[in-house]
């Protein structure tokens, strides 16, 4: 009977130990998540700022590659000479 009670509390504090591990990694589990929630929520305007300028960067990018092939498309010939200047009215 000792070695049943024995072998029966061993189980039980093994199983004990189980408990306790996922307790304690649920734990973890849960305070990992609600510091990234606070992390993410302190820093969002920065995030959202360097978004910005990276999507404002991409752009003018995009826009001076096109604009040599639209100026050459719009203007075929650059004149050489041009005419006199405006004149002044005193």
């Amino acid at each position: 009977m000792d070695t049943i009670c024995n072998s029966s509390l061993h189980s039980k504090l093994q199983m004990q130990k189980v408990i306790n591990c996922i307790a304690l990694l649920s734990g973890l589990v849960s305070l990992s998540i609600v510091a990234g929630g606070a992390f993410l929520y302190t820093s969002k305007d920065k995030i959202v700022e360097d978004a910005k300028a990276q999507i404002t960067a991409s752009i003018t990018e995009s826009i001076t590659n096109a604009l040599p092939g639209i100026v050459d498309s719009a203007v075929t010939v650059i004149p050489e000479t041009t005419g006199p200047a405006i004149p002044t009215i005193k």
